[in-house]
């Protein structure tokens, strides 16, 4: 890849998964910690959204995001993180937001589900601890 004024394309993957972590992070956190993964989450997923097996939704989603976003954070575990998040992502995207609310709330969720792929497809970038 050609670089720009002499800055390393890795740096720009290091951008994407920072700010990937700023936003799974704190929806991970506010899951476990203030809406209790194992409650209201789970209600949610349950009534409002329809998932089948909301209890496993709403687990998976919270390890994913919290964890993930940390894992994200320091470059560990990059490709297989992208890849949960893309997973993670489809189902938020096409199956609860453009379902229920449309095109126009489902934006966040999409773009996430593409920086997932990114990440998935290149790897960590620059200032990681995965060398790949």
């Amino acid at each position: 890849m050609p670089r720009i004024v002499g800055v390393d394309p890795g740096w720009g993957l290091f951008v994407v998964r920072l700010g990937m972590a700023a936003i799974l992070i704190p929806a991970g956190y506010l899951k476990w910690f203030q809406f209790g993964v194992l409650t209201g989450v789970t209600t949610l997923f349950g009534t409002k959204y329809g998932l089948p097996v909301p209890q496993a939704f709403a687990v998976a989603a919270g390890i994913i995001e919290l964890g993930g976003g940390i894992l994200l954070l320091i470059g560990l575990l990059t490709r297989w993180v992208g890849l949960l998040v893309a997973c993670e992502f489809t189902v938020a995207a096409f199956f609860v937001r453009w379902r229920l609310q449309g095109y126009m709330d489902a934006r966040l969720e999409m773009l996430m589900l593409c920086c997932g792929l990114l990440m998935f497809l290149t790897g960590p970038g620059r200032a990681a601890i995965d060398r790949d």
